[in-house]
């Protein structure tokens, strides 16, 4: 069994610039143990699902999205696989001055976000930062500012009959039994678990379990398998299907996707 990689997380306590870039390669299986940071912080995962724990709140975001953490507001995370993210750390005051969140929160991406971010990844400013490359920094936190927020993407619940059928579909993500049956094998009412799943996750629990269907196919697909099977796996019949799926919540192709993580 591989050994999990301890990743110490940097101290930053006090920012050489207003806004600081960095990106990092981290190998799977890499564990961050908690901690915080005077400055907010935003991380983006250019392949991969983010997930931390922060808030009393489980965050599993794919990369068309980001995750906002406030200063002060502890956090901990694992990549289950390689991964190359980048992290924005802002001084609080101009946070606050830009308007970002004071909770932690998935922000939606839109493409000139991202296309910013790979222009970073590539191209990462050299410190000092010259005119032209804090110029940019700030346009891209302009952008956060005004995203929306879209709370942890796929959400859990403390409810017992919600949990336990997020559980199965977690374990299951392919199985296509309707929301009435599986409401039934829970012992419950489909109107009692629709409620449930509104009140907790935010969203239909249809909307849920595509989601968990996206979450699920990005590895599968950062390791090359082909959509056709992907499709199979996660219980669709045709691969246009899943494809119209996967566009519709990450805004661009499984193809795409796997161009832009690789």
């Amino acid at each position: 069994m591989t050994q999990p990689f301890i990743h110490k997380p940097h101290n930053l306590a006090s920012l050489p610039h207003p806004i600081y870039f960095q990106a990092r390669t981290m190998p799977s299986d890499t564990i961050y143990p908690a901690h915080k940071h005077q400055s907010g912080e935003f991380v983006y995962s250019f392949s991969g699902v983010l997930e931390l724990q922060a808030e009393g709140a489980l965050f599993r975001v794919p990369p068309n999205y980001g995750l906002w953490l406030p200063a002060g507001v502890e956090h901990k995370g694992l990549n289950r696989r390689a991964s190359l993210h980048c992290s924005f750390y802002i001084e609080t005051a101009l946070a606050a001055r830009k308007g970002l969140s004071s909770v932690t929160c998935a922000l939606t991406i839109n493409a000139m976000v991202r296309a910013m971010l790979n222009h970073l990844r590539i191209q990462p400013p050299q410190t000092p930062y010259n005119d032209a490359d804090s110029r940019l920094l700030e346009v891209v936190i302009d952008q956060l500012a005004i995203a929306p927020c879209a709370g942890s993407y796929l959400p859990v619940s403390d409810d017992p009959l919600l949990a336990r059928v997020l559980s199965y579909l977690e374990q299951c993500p392919g199985d296509n039994t309707s929301v009435k049956d599986l409401a039934q094998q829970a012992g419950s009412s489909e109107r009692t678990l629709a409620r449930k799943a509104q009140r907790d996750l935010g969203m239909p629990l249809s909307e849920w379990r595509q989601r968990l269907k996206v979450v699920r196919a990005m590895p599968m697909l950062e390791e090359g398998e082909k959509v056709e099977t992907i499709a199979l796996d996660l219980g669709y019949s045709t691969a246009s299907a899943f494809i119209a799926m996967f566009r519709r919540l990450v805004a661009m192709t499984p193809d795409e996707y796997r161009k832009q993580a690789g």
